[in-house]
């Protein structure tokens, strides 16, 4: 028969064979933790110009996708910005491609007096730079395919102020640049349409478009429901804003903004 020191010293071993088993595997969990990606997805619906200068709204999907790894916080994207991934940083510069899209603008929307300008999808790239860690400044330049057929420009800096992925709010300024081919699009009055519509020709040239401001808000409800959410607002300027088009069937004052239920999963 074993002697009861005997028991008690395979008892012991057992237990810390099984305590470093544990340990072995906890420590691997948290590993898998900190290296296993997370995504949130925002879905819900916005409001935004039925086209570059109109004064009415028309309803399309809000869409947002985030990925980060581990518990780090899924990192700040303005609502307002281009989808495209970071391909390169370093030293708090950012750069990767852009991918917008504009709506079209039908006959109908201008009593079929002007001709319609196609949907668009815009692509280009993007240059960000971190200058402190609640103040971020980005550049984007886009080229319609089809549609517009313009060159698009944003420059715009963004204040953030958060608590993780608990809350963030931001907020900041917003200039758009656009050239010849964009304005003549949706601003410009060539003669033929001048003398159908009744309107000024004009000819508007490209350079400064509008001036503005945008603000979003997130707030996580659960760890995997949130609550998506974003307002701008844009003043037309230069010779966008001083378009016959403008005037005669659009404003000047550009309002956008949405709200969405997000979903967190690893």
């Amino acid at each position: 028969m074993r002697s009861s020191s005997a028991l008690r010293w395979s008892g012991g071993a057992l237990s810390l064979a099984l305590l470093a088993t544990g340990s072995a595997a906890f420590a691997q969990d948290a590993e898998e933790d900190r290296t296993r990606s997370r995504t949130r997805i925002a879905l819900g619906p916005q409001l935004v110009p039925s086209f570059p200068g109109s004064d009415s709204m028309r309803l399309r999907p809000l869409i947002d996708i985030a990925r980060t790894r581990g518990n780090e916080p899924f990192p700040f994207e303005a609502p307002d910005e281009a989808a495209g991934p970071i391909l390169w940083r370093s030293n708090g510069w950012q750069l990767g491609p852009a991918l917008g899209v504009e709506g079209k603008r039908s006959r109908k929307d201008t009593d079929g007096l002007l001709p319609k300008v196609g949907f668009t999808v815009e692509l280009g790239g993007f240059v960000q730079y971190q200058l402190a860690p609640s103040l971020r400044l980005r550049t984007e330049v886009r080229q319609g395919i089809g549609g517009h057929k313009g060159l698009i420009g944003t420059v715009s800096a963004d204040y953030v102020a958060r608590d993780r992925d608990q809350w963030l709010f931001s907020i900041g300024p917003r200039v758009t640049l656009t050239n010849d081919r964009y304005h003549r699009a949706y601003f410009g009055v060539d003669p033929a349409s001048a003398a159908a519509s009744g309107l000024s020709a004009y000819k508007a040239d490209g350079g400064l478009q509008a001036v503005g401001a945008g603000t979003g808000f997130l707030y996580q409800l659960t760890p995997r429901w949130g609550l998506y959410s974003y307002a701008k607002y844009d003043r037309l300027v230069a010779d966008a804003g001083r378009s016959p088009v403008v005037r005669a069937f659009g404003s000047r004052n550009q309002l956008s903004g949405g709200v969405a239920l997000s979903f967190t999963f690893r």
